[in-house]
């Protein structure tokens, strides 16, 4: 198909480059292959064509009923197919098998100090991993680029299989004095990591099938997933490319936005009390933009509607959760937020995104420390980034190497097409 398209279509435009795309972070600009997931800004992301629902629906539970297990979608991710219930059962094993940790990744992490964000004691967990590269091994040794795909495969199927036990002990470390919790190996991939956290209630067990489900994967543009595949496109092996999407991720225009929102609701609490009227939240949002800052968890860069992960994470609270204070809290922010942004006339999304819901999940169930939740969305992002990675390396993209000009180069072009 690849070869198809660039030989019969290769010199096919996909649109104009302008000024403003240009100065404005390349937003809207097509300019990247990414076959595991696409974003429409009406209706939101799908997975190999199937959207939050349609995935819902038909991915294998782990309970009758209950969310996907996050197996299922690194199969459908990975393959292109909706896998049956024993499919995903094997892909757990076979997770479950890879997912020892060399003790020398806990004594790399172990020479930070404990208070070192998460989010660096999980990327320095993710870089001593690095030692055990079976592409960087292949590739010192010699093979063909036809053959790249399978040592990268291997690295990722690795990787995910470890995340879990590296991220639950950054968190056991942080905030439990060091005391880890052994995994359960009668468990799924994502209930084990909620074990090894130290979360056993099943509707925790529950909540994180579905965080990490609708996590993996956002298509290609987004900071964390852009750079795992740059960085993948110089043959950096999986473990250098995904450290490298990590610390994109930690920032708070990506990632780190769950902690900035459950941060920010948490303040709302505390200033007005959890009886607050719609009248007196309208005025603490519109006190909070005048101020300078901005709403947390509300607008995206391509979505033009409710993110889909925000409603699926609404309708889960509302199934197992309704009485919370915090998530009654975001049900008014959600009724007063949109038509303010609306009123405001700057922001060309007024409705909430993912960011906007997960961390009160969360703290319901006992994850109370805000700083570790973008640690949760980078377990699940190694899903999505991993399996674009081995395509990448199958279809043998090439380096990915756009052109840059200068302000000056810019003016001159303007000049000369006014003239």
């Amino acid at each position: 198909r690849l070869k198809k398209l660039k030989s019969e279509h290769g010199k096919v435009q996909l649109g104009n480059i302008t000024v403003d795309m240009v100065l404005g972070g390349m937003r809207g600009m097509t300019g990247m292959l990414w076959e595991t997931s696409l974003l429409d800004p009406e209706e939101g992301i799908r997975f190999r064509g199937l959207s939050i629902p349609e995935c819902q629906k038909v991915l294998p539970t782990a309970v009758k009923g209950g969310e996907p297990l996050p197996e299922g979608l690194l199969w459908l991710l990975l393959t292109g197919k909706v896998p049956t219930k024993e499919q995903v059962d094997a892909l757990s094993k076979d997770l479950l098998s890879r997912s020892t940790v060399p003790g020398y990744v806990y004594k790399a992490i172990d020479a930070l100090p404990v208070t070192a964000h998460p989010m660096t004691q999980f990327t320095t967990g993710v870089m001593a991993l690095q030692v055990e590269s079976e592409f960087a091994k292949a590739y010192d040794k010699g093979m063909p680029k036809s053959k790249f795909w399978e040592p990268t495969y291997e690295d990722c199927l690795n990787l995910i299989a470890r995340l879990p036990q590296v991220a639950s002990y950054v968190y056991r470390r942080i905030f439990k004095d060091g005391k880890t919790i052994a995994a359960d190996n009668s468990l799924d991939y994502a209930a084990n990591f909620s074990h090894m956290l130290g979360f056993d209630d099943p509707k925790m067990l529950e909540l994180m099938r579905l965080y990490i489900t609708i996590h993996t994967d956002h298509e290609g543009g987004n900071v964390s997933a852009h750079t795992g595949h740059l960085v993948g496109s110089a043959l950096s092996d999986p473990y250098l490319s995904f450290a490298a999407a990590l610390n994109g991720l930690a920032g708070p225009l990506h990632g780190l936005a769950n902690q900035e929102v459950l941060l920010w609701i948490k303040s709302v609490m505390e200033e007005t009390g959890s009886n607050i009227t719609t009248d007196q939240l309208k005025e603490y949002v519109w006190k909070t933009l005048k101020s300078g800052k901005v709403v947390p968890g509300y607008g995206h860069g391509v979505l033009r509607n409710t993110d889909p992960r925000y409603s699926c994470q609404r309708e889960f609270a509302l199934k197992h959760l309704p009485e919370d204070p915090l998530f009654q809290l975001v049900s008014k922010l959600y009724e007063v937020v949109p038509g303010i942004l609306t009123e405001l006339g700057k922001v060309k999304n007024p409705w909430p995104n993912v960011d906007a819901h997960s961390g009160v999940l969360l703290n319901h169930f006992g994850l109370v420390e805000a700083r570790y939740d973008t640690v949760l969305f980078g377990v699940s992002r190694s899903m999505g980034i991993g399996s674009q990675l081995i395509w990448d390396r199958a279809l043998g993209l090439p380096l990915e190497r756009p052109k840059s000009v200068t302000m000056e180069w810019l003016e001159n072009h303007c000049k000369k097409v006014a003239a």
